[in-house]
């Protein structure tokens, strides 16, 4: 069988697509992946097309000839399936079965972080996407709570499927944990919740270091902005700190805190429903938007060298549940009934 991947060419969801890739090649599942956005990634096995996403400003000339050339690469690469990160995609002429994949979405963004509806400019926004997720062969999310939302949003009549985001596995490094509360994520996206930890700096007695974009004027006297750093630096430096802390008022997934789990953080969450989903039980969770209630959360980590151990093992143990290997087979298994269907209509 042949995939081929479509996704944006940095962040979250490109790794998400490498370690899919990857993870299919275990199931018999041969799979391209090629990427769309406003620079190249530095997979050279990856296929690339500069042009805007579906969420940025004024997309949808660049949107149409993405999806264009989507299509015709799907068709030299005679392709079983086509998976799909830009959800307007899913409204294409696909030579291939087709799977939309909500990693995200504009409107819950806004419903999550700036607590209100939609603005009315962004109609042309729902309508495409709520086509290209009705018109697809199959809806896929990470989340029961992102898959609802999406379904509620856009007004859709179909299931959907959950299949959980994976990573490969490390095993977490023996010895003692450095002191230090490590996070990542852009710090001018609101989503992430860095300003709260920012604000919570200063009440704590361990070093705080953010890793991801800085963007323009960024600084704080209480936290150590790393910048952004190789995803293999990223995971060293978590194998390292003691605490991870992720503060989030809007999470699909979320790979960042899966792969602090990974590598033995203890976890310090965001209080919103996709991250109960995937960690209640193991992790502590602070309601977002409040910088004196998580500077208490960490502290009490910190101060508590067992309960921070217990936490880092429980985070460790559910992390296991969602390794690469896992999603790839849910994929591929998806992957199957999509191609026998449509061998059922040919």
């Amino acid at each position: 069988m042949r995939a081929l991947l479509c996704t944006d060419a940095v962040g979250g969801v490109l790794t998400y697509t490498q370690e899919l890739r990857d993870a299919l090649a275990l199931h018999g599942v041969e799979a391209t992946v090629a990427a769309i956005g406003p620079q190249a990634p530095p997979d050279p096995r990856v296929h690339y097309m500069r042009c805007r996403l579906e969420w940025q400003e004024q997309p949808w000339e660049d949107v149409d000839a993405s999806a264009e050339w989507l299509c015709e690469l799907a068709e030299e690469l005679r392709a079983d399936v086509v998976n799909l990160a830009a959800m307007t995609h899913g409204a294409a002429a696909w030579p291939a079965s087709t799977v939309a994949v909500v990693h995200s979405c504009l409107l819950s963004w806004q419903r999550a972080v700036r607590r209100c509806p939609a603005p009315a400019e962004w109609r042309g926004y729902r309508e495409r996407v709520a086509a290209g997720l009705s018109r697809s062969d199959a809806l896929v999310a990470p989340t029961r709570t992102m898959l609802a939302q999406v379904r509620e949003l856009y007004a859709l009549h179909r299931t959907g499927t959950v299949i959980g985001n994976g990573i490969s596995l490390g095993r977490p490094q023996p010895g003692k944990r450095e002191r230090v509360i490590l996070a990542a994520g852009r710090m001018w996206d609101e989503a992430k919740g860095l300003r709260d930890l920012a604000a919570a700096a200063a009440r704590l007695p361990w070093p705080v270091e953010v890793a991801g974009e800085i963007g323009a004027g960024a600084t704080d006297d209480h936290i150590t902005l790393l910048g952004q750093l190789p995803r293999p630096r990223l995971r060293s430096r978590m194998a390292q700190a003691a605490i991870f802390a992720h503060p989030a008022r809007y999470e699909p997934f979320g790979l960042a805190p899966l792969e602090a789990a990974a590598a033995g953080c203890a976890l310090v969450l965001g209080d919103i429903g996709t991250l109960r989903e995937l960690w209640d039980g193991a992790a502590v969770f602070v309601p977002p938007g409040r910088p004196r209630a998580l500077a208490e959360a960490l502290l009490g980590l910190a101060e508590d060298e067992q309960l921070r151990s217990r936490m880092a093992a429980l985070a460790r143990e559910r992390a296991t549940h969602h390794s690469a290997h896992e999603m790839g087979g849910a994929y591929a298994h998806l992957y199957e009934r999509l191609t026998a269907r449509r061998a059922a209509y040919a």
